[in-house]
């Protein structure tokens, strides 16, 4: 008995390893940086970039009643600056 792979494989060797199935797996190389997949990155990234505006805001309200950072700092933000004027009104003061 002979083997119906025998002859094909002996007909044409080439086209049998260059063939691809168009049901078969395509790999690629995923991009990366540092070994973490750019998936992975962006959502770790989104993730920092949150806490990261919630502990900034966090310390804007917590520090903004020391004296001398809201002069120095807090004050000289362009748009939201006047929020943190603090004005004594003539009459509550004792001098």
């Amino acid at each position: 008995m002979v083997s119906p792979f025998a002859a094909r494989s002996a007909a044409s060797p080439a086209s049998t390893t260059n063939h691809r199935s168009p049901f078969a797996l395509r790999y690629k190389k995923q991009p990366h940086y540092a070994g973490f997949p750019l998936k992975t990155s962006v959502r770790y990234g989104t993730i920092a970039t949150a806490f990261g505006a919630t502990a900034g805001i966090f310390a804007v309200f917590f520090f903004g009643e020391v004296p001398r950072v809201r002069k120095d700092i807090l004050m000289n933000i362009p748009v939201i600056g006047g929020y943190w004027e603090r004005s004594i009104p003539p009459e509550d003061n004792p001098f």
